[in-house]
C-alpha cells in the first residue's frame, strides 16, 4: 500500500476568496481518513480537489502519482471508474428519473453491458441501501435522505475500490445510517480508500484511520484514529471544533 491521492501546494480560490490555502497532503491507500472542521473551513472543497471534481487555482492533484488535470481520456475514465464521489447535496439529475440517474454511471463504463445487467445491478444496489419504493420516479419526489439514499447508491454501482463521500448520513435516520456505515465498513475490510467529510463524531470515531482538522482552508492538525480513541481531552477538543 502506498499513497494513492496527493495534493501538493493545492489553493482554490473562487470569488476572490482564498477557500483552500497552499494545501500538501497525501492520502493513504486503503485507508479511512476523515476531514473535519468548522462550517465553512474547506472541507468540501478539499475533497472535490482530492477527486478532480474541481481544478486547483494553484498546485497540483495526483492520483497514483497521475497529475489528473493532464490524463488522457482513458487515464480519466479509468479513474472515475475505480473512484466514486457522493456529493452533499446528492447531486441527482432533476429532470431523469431515479432509474435514469443510477443507470448513466455504468452506461459511460460499462457500455457493453446488457440492459438486464444493469437492470439486475440497480436493483441490487438499491435493495444493499434500504431503498424500496419506485424507481421511476424523478429526485423531486423523494425527501432528502432518500435522495441521499439514491445518491449513495449510485456511487456504489461500479463497485469503487476510492470513495469520496460528503456529509453521506446526513438527513438520513439511525438505521438508514446504520446500513450505510455498515456497506463503508464492507469497504474498508477489503482495503479500499475511503476519503470522507462527516460532523457526525460518532461516526469518525468509528471509521477513520486519520482525522484531518481543516480550519480557514488550512489543515491545523492531523492524527490518528488510535489517538481520537484514547485521549479523551483531544476528543472533547475535535469535537468541539465540529461543532463551533
Amino acid at each position: 500500500m502506498g499513497i494513492i491521492i496527493e495534493l501538493q501546494n493545492v489553493s482554490f480560490v473562487a470569488e476572490g476568496h482564498d477557500i483552500v490555502k497552499s494545501l500538501s497532503y497525501q492520502f493513504e491507500e486503503g485507508k479511512a481518513t476523515a476531514m473535519v472542521g468548522p462550517p465553512g473551513a474547506g472541507k468540501s472543497t478539499i475533497l472535490k480537489l482530492a477527486a478532480g471534481v474541481l481544478v486547483p487555482t494553484r498546485g497540483t492533484v495526483y492520483f497514483q502519482h497521475e497529475d489528473i488535470a493532464l490524463m488522457n481520456r482513458k487515464q480519466t475514465l479509468s479513474f472515475r471508474r475505480q473512484a466514486a464521489v457522493m456529493f452533499q447535496d446528492s447531486a441527482l439529475w432533476a429532470n431523469q428519473s431515479l432509474y435514469q440517474n443510477m443507470e448513466l454511471p455504468l452506461r459511460i463504463h460499462f457500455p457493453q453491458m446488457p440492459k438486464s445487467e444493469r437492470d439486475r445491478r440497480i436493483k441490487e444496489v438499491l435493495v444493499e441501501v434500504g431503498y424500496r419504493k419506485d424507481p421511476t420516479v424523478r429526485p423531486s419526489k423523494l425527501s432528502m435522505g432518500e435522495q441521499k439514499l439514491i445518491a449513495f447508491a449510485r456511487t456504489m454501482l461500479c463497485r469503487p475500490v476510492l470513495l469520496f463521500l460528503d456529509e453521506w448520513t446526513e438527513s438520513l435516520d439511525e438505521s438508514a445510517t446504520q446500513r450505510l456505515i455498515n456497506i463503508v465498513k464492507a469497504h474498508k475490510d477489503e482495503r479500499h480508500t475511503i476519503i470522507f467529510v462527516s460532523h457526525d463524531f460518532r461516526l469518525i470515531r468509528h471509521l477513520a484511520d486519520y482525522v484531518l482538522m481543516i480550519v480557514d482552508g488550512v489543515l491545523s492538525m492531523k492524527l490518528t484514529g488510535a489517538q481520537l480513541a484514547s485521549d479523551i481531552e483531544l476528543a472533547q477538543y475535535i469535537e468541539k471544533g465540529i461543532s463551533s
